[in-house]
């Protein structure tokens, strides 16, 4: 069977992926391009560069990775980015809470105990405070996969943006922050793209870039790290359209990804049922990996 560490040793082993800073112990959460995956990745890039650009209604951008502290207030960020953590008082390991919850729940499913796994899961999905992550976690006697204790902190909210200072003084005044995503860059710069393109609504913006996030956690090779690359077009369309949009672009992404080579029976999409504070509906498009 194919598992994630036999990934990770061939993507070393052929040039395509290494652990940046190997040589002083590597960084955690942060990885390296080698030969052949930067070749991959310019030629997965150009791909959907040109599916999304070469069109009528869609214009490309390239927007800074730092951006005015305010786009990130105004976009709720810097109050509502963030994950719920907690530390274990004896193996002083750190853990998002939720996840903590979740992988929990697998084991029990594991060796099922479907029923105490699915009163734990009606909970979790209704938790949205630090308490209600804490609870869940006392009530249950979750324990820490490293110590096996249950001596826990309180939970507390973690913002994910990476913060740094512009200009030689470090102030509040000079706080600025690493783009988390890629799309505020597109939004702020809405106007100045439909005026100088004469496009017309329903039209969209695509760019790829950089993105930053202090993730509690890192884990699963590529899946999660602190630094990434987005690949983010948005469609602007005239209200009371947005589902007939939303649903067109699912079936043309979903098509984008089989042109690859990607069979059908091995994607599927998946409704999200917690939400990002600006999102009313998300859709991921899964890959079925042969490690599940």
């Amino acid at each position: 069977m194919v598992t994630l560490d036999t990934i990770i040793s061939l993507a070393k082993r052929r040039g395509f992926v290494f652990q940046s800073s190997e040589i002083y112990g590597g960084l955690n959460g942060c990885w390296d391009f080698g030969p052949l995956g930067v070749e991959l990745l310019r030629n997965l890039k150009e791909e959907w560069w040109k599916a999304m650009t070469y069109r009528d209604d869609i214009e490309g951008l390239d927007s800074s990775i730092l951006m005015h502290p305010k786009v990130w207030e105004a976009s709720g960020h810097v109050a509502q980015f963030t994950d719920p953590m907690i530390d274990n008082k004896v193996s002083k390991a750190r853990y998002r809470a939720d996840n903590l919850i979740e992988e929990y729940i697998e084991r029990l499913k594991k060796k099922n105990k479907t029923e105490l796994a699915t009163e734990i899961e009606q909970k979790l999905s209704k938790a949205t405070e630090p308490k209600d992550f804490y609870d869940i976690i006392v009530e249950y006697k979750i324990p820490d996969p490293v110590s096996g204790t249950t001596e826990w902190t309180e939970v507390r909210n973690f913002n994910l943006m990476f913060k740094t200072f512009i200009g030689a003084v470090e102030d509040a005044s000079s706080v600025v922050y690493l783009r988390p995503e890629t799309a505020q860059g597109i939004y702020v710069n809405f106007k100045n793209v439909l005026d100088s393109s004469r496009q017309k609504i329903p039209f969209g913006i695509a760019q790829i870039g950089k993105a930053f996030r202090n993730e509690i956690n890192t884990k699963n090779f590529l899946f999660r790290t602190r630094e990434f690359e987005q690949m983010e077009m948005q469609y602007f369309v005239e209200p009371g359209t947005e589902n007939h949009w939303f649903e067109y672009w699912m079936e043309e992404r979903m098509k984008w990804y089989q042109s690859l080579g990607f069979k059908a029976e091995s994607l599927r999409f998946k409704e999200h049922e917690k939400l990002a504070h600006y999102a009313s509906r998300a859709v991921d498009i899964e890959f079925n990996f042969p490690f599940g």
